[in-house]
């Protein structure tokens, strides 16, 4: 077996209307706004992407564009929950922030961790768990969100399946997760190191429908892959377990493989390198259209077809706790 991933390079949905996502994640959530692009297989619809100061592996969520598509709901072979690791001490803040915001939200507690669960402009069930580490993570100052309270990266990500034993066996057995605790219809498997950043909950659903892709859900999550040999020793791993493994693709920003796990959710492994600086500097992440060089001498006429994106500015103190 490779070397255990060490945790979530990324997650990426589908999104009906860019602009109203980018409020939503920049505006609410106070996630910063690193890269506008294109999607590398539909070059006339954005790929667009959130996260920290920097946009460090565990703390991007990437959106596609898609406006052609439907509405959901997410099921089975999906994942159908999408958790940011935030401080324990700031939930209250959270809870009263969203309720200004006019956001609906419920609060529980999972795992003897207090949880807030909101729906994203599209469906998306985000979840902002009290449990949090700084290790990799940069904050951003022109947030809305003070530095105490922003989302530090991925918590976990939760998998609907219809049966258990095939990909917990997979998880287990393939890539080396562990189970680390139970309760009732939800199992949770940590990778590498484990807390944040590193956690999958498989929820089982035995009526469950079957997922398709549609606006409204998840596309894929993404591993981390240390270098280009750690990705290569793990697409030796999965072609040997059975799995069908895509080759290595570049997408500019990192190197990914993609293959299902026996539920069908789409999984990705991603290297760390070379990150979102090699055609921005950290100062201007987000600023521009950025391409492809494939799709480079199309620029003026994608342009074109891609609706301007406004992103969110903020001025003055950043709410108080």
């Amino acid at each position: 077996m490779a070397a255990q991933v060490p945790g979530i390079h990324h997650v990426t949905a589908i999104a009906k209307d860019v602009q109203r996502t980018v409020d939503f994640y920049v505006g609410s959530l106070g996630l910063r706004f690193i890269k506008k692009t294109v999607n590398f297989d539909v070059p006339d619809t954005y790929h667009i992407y959130f996260g920290d100061q920097v946009g460090t592996p565990g703390t991007a969520m990437t959106f596609f564009g898609w406006p052609h598509l439907p509405w959901g709901p997410a099921a089975a072979g999906q994942v159908t929950a999408v958790a940011f690791a935030v401080p324990a001490g700031s939930l209250d803040f959270w809870e009263r922030r969203l309720g200004e915001l006019g956001v609906e939200a419920s609060r529980e507690r999972r795992f003897d961790t207090e949880v807030i669960a909101i729906k994203d402009p599209d469906g998306i069930l985000i979840e902002l768990v009290g449990e949090a580490s700084d290790a990799r993570w940069a904050p951003w100052p022109e947030s809305p969100v003070g530095e105490a309270d922003q989302i530090r990266g991925f918590h976990s990500v939760g998998l609907c399946v219809r049966e258990e034993a095939p990909s917990a066996g997979f998880l287990a057995e393939v890539m080396g997760f562990r189970e680390v605790a139970r309760e009732p219809g939800r199992v949770r498997y940590a990778t590498g190191e484990g807390g944040p950043h590193a956690i999958l909950e498989l929820m089982v659903r035995p009526d469950a429908a079957i997922g398709e892709e549609t606006t409204g859900t998840v596309h894929h999550v993404a591993w981390r892959a240390l270098d280009d040999p750690h990705q290569l020793d793990w697409r030796g791993t999965l072609v040997d377990a059975g799995r069908e493994v895509t080759p290595v693709i570049e997408r500019k920003y990192f190197r990914s493989i993609y293959f299902r796990e026996p539920g069908g959710v789409l999984f990705e492994i991603a290297t760390d390198r070379p990150g979102f600086t090699v055609d921005e500097p950290v100062e201007a992440l987000g600023s521009g259209l950025q391409l492809p060089p494939q799709y480079e001498d199309k620029r003026e006429n994608l342009d074109f077809n891609l609706t301007p994106i406004v992103i969110p500015t903020f001025a003055g103190a950043r709410p108080e706790r």
